[in-house]
């Protein structure tokens, strides 16, 4: 069986106090975990770092603040990108998307699997298996 999985890499800004540092993205969804989708950043030491969340949160994000907790998304006020929020216990980040590379890439993950038909999609068999595999 062959899976759909979909790549995109784009340069964001992660936010500090006073500037904006260039910091390359990676996107991925697959189309046999339809629920979530990926997002990497990579490190200056050559490795990536790696948070799964719902796609719903990145549609909902898109055109209002979306999430609670560890990962929050909204529009930025000021110009056309987003805002990723990230916490974790070793800290916090905020991360400058470009709008229209993050709505490109969301489209084709709905032309893959289109909002509401994620359950057609998803094999809870392969799931359970997963789970029960010792």
């Amino acid at each position: 069986m062959t899976v759909t999985t979909i790549h995109h890499e784009h340069t964001a800004a992660l936010h500090t106090s006073d500037t904006r540092v260039p910091v390359t993205t990676r996107w991925t969804y697959r189309a046999d975990e339809p629920y979530a989708l990926t997002i990497a950043f990579a490190t200056e030491r050559g490795r990536w770092v790696e948070w799964i969340f719902a796609r719903d949160l990145l549609i909902a994000g898109m055109h209002e603040h979306a999430g609670e907790g560890d990962l929050r998304i909204e529009p930025n006020v000021d110009d056309d990108t987003l805002l990723l929020h990230i916490h974790s216990p070793s800290g916090s980040a905020t991360i400058e998307l470009d709008r229209a590379d993050t709505q490109d890439f969301l489209d084709h993950t709905l032309d893959v699997v289109p909002a509401g038909a994620e359950s057609t999609h998803f094999d809870i068999d392969r799931l359970l298996a997963d789970l029960t595999a010792g």
